[in-house]
């Protein structure tokens, strides 16, 4: 199983800087893709501030979130249960990685479920999530 954070699901599901790359990666790949709740609200998050920042528009959120639910229905990606598990292993990882990395708690969250879910691999282009997920032994997906 590979664990799919937010930037990579967001590069697939709207135009971006990591589109084509991201597209690339995830058809490569013949594990299962999951993503959690975290993923999602990070996602819809997303959406939202390029509404915000008028980047995007009403029905290009609409459209992408309709994608994205459509894949999860397919079974392109599958929602997997967030691990109760994973807050007592972010913090372990908050207290041992983040004074070296300075990682964010929601990125140290999506690599303790990883950890917990027991993926084979966390992918990211987020550059501080993938050196947290590295310290913490995970394989991560090479970079465009």
């Amino acid at each position: 199983m590979i664990y799919l954070d937010s930037s990579v699901v967001f590069s697939v599901q709207v135009k971006d800087a990591n589109t084509i790359a991201a597209v690339a990666l995830l058809q490569s790949e013949h594990d299962t893709l999951a993503l959690t709740r975290l993923c999602e609200v990070e996602f819809a998050n997303a959406l939202s501030l390029r509404l915000f920042r008028k980047e995007i528009s009403e029905s290009q959120a609409q459209a992408s979130i309709a994608d994205l639910e459509k894949n999860l229905f397919m079974g392109i990606y599958q929602l997997t249960p967030f691990p109760d598990t994973a807050f007592a292993r972010a913090k372990v990882l908050a207290l041992t990685l983040t004074p070296s990395i300075g990682v964010r708690a929601l990125d140290l969250l999506h690599v303790a479920a990883a950890l917990e879910l027991g993926v084979s691999a966390l992918y990211t282009f987020d550059q501080k999530q993938r050196r947290t997920a590295q310290g913490a032994g995970l394989a991560v997906n090479p970079l465009p």
